[in-house]
């Protein structure tokens, strides 16, 4: 049988009204009181109704993880950010509503509108690129935001995304440390913030490492299987000499790896390869890729808890930058 309010209420003593506000953090109710209410609902075992909390707390208890261009091959990427997201949000009480948009639908509808037509209390926000509507309207928005893969900050609105840039100097660094001296980079797509972080840590570091930097070493793949094949026989027609080549995603190096196999290129002795996101498919692929892992779940736990925090207890949001780790296998 379902334990009730009225059952609380009638344990500790007090009115159906105290118990409410006691777990529900009103300041009007004295400590003494608010400890034996909570006390009672846990030796009951007493789980609050989600709507009426919503109604007297006038929130929804629900957060949207809102994912733009979730077709363009994200999915590797999003799943294990998504059980970040839900594992943290349970612990607070919170509910995940997956929600998708795309840049033609951005033009349609504002980020506000769209969002609180789905009843959300705070949104966390992955996929845009630099160049969509949204990208504006969460910056300026009062809804409360934390945004993946994207660093931009306002006074609602935070970010947590991998370290990119030392990322990338970790891929180069590796594959100058196997013999490669002429690197070539497959990069994702041309208005991704992640994309340009990664170009900027390539560049670094041959700089460094190889000490001439050659901007005709660089093509594009946009986070695609279909792109990483195309993207390398590209470069390889560009710049045959190339001996090494850091992908910005492994669906991309995974795609390179394919068009190497069907040239006759052997991985690691002709061409060494390096990818960037650790996926599972990496691990399966024949040679095993070689690839600098993000920390995705714990970008999820990340973004969730900096929310939580935004709506609770009134922080102010900030930039959380997490490390990658090169994990090396068998293409480099």
């Amino acid at each position: 049988m379902r334990v009730t309010i009225r059952d609380v209420a009638r344990a500790a003593g007090v009115s159906v009204t105290t118990v409410s506000r006691a777990l529900n953090g009103a300041q009007d109710v004295g400590e003494e009181t608010r400890q034996r209410v909570i006390e009672v609902a846990k030796q009951l075992n007493y789980r609050p109704s989600h709507v009426a909390r919503s109604l007297v707390l006038r929130k929804s208890q629900n957060i949207g993880l809102l994912v733009s261009d979730f077709r363009k091959g994200g999915h590797h990427f999003l799943y294990d950010v998504l059980v970040g997201v839900h594992d943290t949000l349970a612990e607070y009480g919170y509910d995940v509503t997956l929600v998708s948009t795309d840049t033609a639908r951005q033009q349609l509808v504002s980020y506000v509108d769209f969002c609180r037509a789905r009843g959300l209390d705070g949104v966390i926000v992955m996929g845009i690129r630099l160049d969509d509507p949204y990208v504006e309207e969460v910056v300026e928005s009062t809804l409360p935001s934390v945004v993946i893969d994207l660093p931009l900050l306002s006074r609602h609105c935070g970010y947590v995304m991998t370290d990119n840039v030392n990322g990338a100097r970790y891929a180069v660094r590796h594959l100058v440390s196997r013999g490669c001296r002429r690197i070539g980079f497959v990069n994702g797509a041309a208005h991704a913030a992640v994309s340009r972080e990664r170009l900027r840590g390539f560049e670094e570091a041959v700089r460094q490492y190889v000490g001439v930097y050659d901007d005709r070493l660089v093509v594009y793949g946009d986070f695609t299987l279909e792109g990483g094949q195309r993207a390398l026989a590209e470069l390889l027609a560009r710049a045959p000499e190339v001996d090494g080549v850091f992908f910005a995603s492994d669906l991309m190096a995974i795609g390179g790896l394919q068009h190497c196999r069907a040239a006759g290129i052997r991985v690691p002795e002709d061409l060494a390869v390096v990818g960037f996101d650790d996926i599972d498919l990496a691990r399966f692929v024949t040679p095993a890729l070689t690839t600098i892992a993000q920390p995705r779940y714990e970008m999820g736990c990340e973004a969730a808890k900096m929310l939580v925090h935004m709506l609770q207890k009134g922080e102010m949001p900030s930039g959380t930058l997490l490390p990658p780790q090169l994990v090396v296998r068998e293409t480099a």
